[in-house]
């Protein structure tokens, strides 16, 4: 670093525009690695020899990636974007590497933990550098392209691994990760030596990282388990519930104690930070939750193909895309930004009420249609607390706080598939495992009375979320070239 003071502002848009590129390709490793392997499993199960362990080639990856998301947003505070970015990517195609050339269901969960400890920064981080682009005033539109990102991901994520595993080798979904990762590498690696960065004393709370990563991996364990056995109250899964919950309390002391904690106080007692993160939570949970039912509910209420099915998914995502996309136009020019958030919230419930409330099956466009408006309603509120989270939290802790935020949407995506998965495939779902669908309506009308609540819990989060006037300008930051 050589003490230069610089401005976003005075990067050039050719160099700015490289960096957004790059770091949507980035975020592009993370979503379509969460879409591209599922319809690979059969496929790997039995060209390994190995079905009884299969989950775990998903859950051993949620659980790494989401115990090191906090973890990147702190590194990237304390020793710049450029590296901290360069690790993340690297190792995750590095384990990718180790995925495609497996032997083994073993060496293939192995390598899917080594993945996840890359993959959990690549989101954090992406978003991180668009902070420092970008004045919060313009954040929204640059966080509707991020919405893209993951919508484009949802659709073709399962179709390509379709194909994939389908007609040519089921290897190709991780080897896909190279060229994209090399290619974001190649494009912002340049450009990010001009990025913006805050120079201060470099000390990592390694006792409260290890704190924080135990409490998410034991938590995502006990969910993993609990999911994968339907057993939910079960010894192991309830003794790494517990075991979650003292590391977290722990952590939680710890924030007092240490002078410059993985999370500062400063951080987590702002109430825009909380509720923000809170409401992405929910809302994530729900979409998530209901993005492992509605195929399921599609076959058993309107007796369609899974391709039909399929369908119910795009929707919702498209749904949730527009608004997304409507909402980051709005926000530069709205003094009540957070007005699309609540409303769109108010619309989601609405939506999930009227499945909840409607007694058997319904045309499927009627469906669809109530499918497109709960997306739709959801949309707004990534954009608005992205921008409000990292605006609250300022240059200095803008690692910090968008780690927080991407912790807690994929904690809250984890939650949501387990307790939505758990009322559907537990309660009423046991038909399903033999190849037939014979559930209860009523079991489906407690998963979406779940997600109707998930949506209602995160209204009244952003309701009660302060709305602080958003910068317009870029605040003066140190490069790190």
């Amino acid at each position: 670093m050589d003490g230069l003071t610089r401005q976003p502002g005075a990067m050039t848009e050719v160099r700015k525009r490289q960096i957004i590129v790059g770091v949507l390709a980035a975020m592009l490793l993370a979503a379509l690695d969460q879409t591209i392997v599922a319809p690979a499993m059969a496929t790997i199960g039995r060209s390994l020899g190995d079905a009884e362990h299969l989950p775990w080639v998903i859950s051993a990856y949620l659980v790494t990636a989401t115990a090191v998301t906090p973890l990147y947003g702190k590194l990237a505070d304390l020793y710049g974007r450029r590296s901290v970015i360069f690790a993340s990517v690297s190792l995750f195609v590095a384990a990718s590497i180790l995925c495609g050339l497996a032997q083994n269901l073993w060496m293939l969960i192995g390598a899917r933990a080594l993945q996840g400890l890359g993959g959990g920064g690549l989101i954090a981080l992406a978003q991180t550098v668009m902070g420092d682009l970008v004045p919060p005033k313009q954040r929204g539109l640059y966080a509707a392209h991020i919405s893209a990102v993951w919508a484009t991901a949802s659709v073709a994520g399962p179709l390509v691994g379709g194909v994939f595993a389908e007609h040519l080798h089921w290897s190709l979904v991780f080897w896909i990760n190279l060229p994209l990762g090399f290619a974001a590498l190649l494009v912002m690696w340049g450009p990010l030596k001009d990025l913006p960065f805050v120079p201060r004393r470099r000390r990592l709370d390694i006792p409260g990282a290890a704190l924080v990563m135990a409490g998410a991996s034991l938590a995502m364990l006990a969910l993993s388990i609990g999911r994968m056995t339907g057993v939910w109250l079960s010894t192991p899964v309830l003794g790494l519930a517990a075991a979650s919950v003292v590391a977290t309390i722990l952590f939680l002391l710890r924030l007092k104690t240490f002078e410059e904690p993985l999370i500062p106080l400063r951080v987590l007692r702002d109430p825009v930070v909380l509720r923000g993160t809170l409401a992405v939570a929910c809302g994530m949970g729900g979409f998530v939750g209901l993005s492992a039912v509605v195929p399921v509910y599609l076959q058993a209420t309107n007796g369609v193909s899974p391709d039909v099915a399929a369908l119910g998914l795009i929707v919702m995502a498209g749904g949730t895309v527009v608004g997304s996309l409507i909402t980051g136009r709005l926000i530069p020019r709205l003094e009540r930004y957070r007005m699309p958030a609540i409303a769109g919230l108010a619309i989601s419930t609405i939506a999930l009420g009227a499945i909840v409330a409607s007694e058997g099956a319904r045309p499927l466009l009627a469906t669809q249609i109530l499918f497109f408006l709960y997306g739709l309603g959801l949309g707004p509120i990534f954009p608005t607390v992205t921008v409000s989270v990292q605006n609250a939290a300022g240059p200095k802790d803008l690692g910090a706080a968008t780690g927080l935020l991407a912790f807690m949407r994929s904690l809250g995506s984890a939650f949501g598939v387990a307790i939505l998965g758990a009322i559907v495939f537990g309660a009423g779902g046991e038909g399903a495992q033999h190849g037939t669908l014979s559930f209860d309506p009523a079991t489906f009308r407690l998963a979406f009375t779940a997600a109707l609540c998930s949506a209602a819990g995160a209204f009244l989060l952003v309701v009660a979320m302060p709305e602080r006037p958003l910068r317009d300008a870029p605040e003066p930051l140190l490069s790190e070239s």
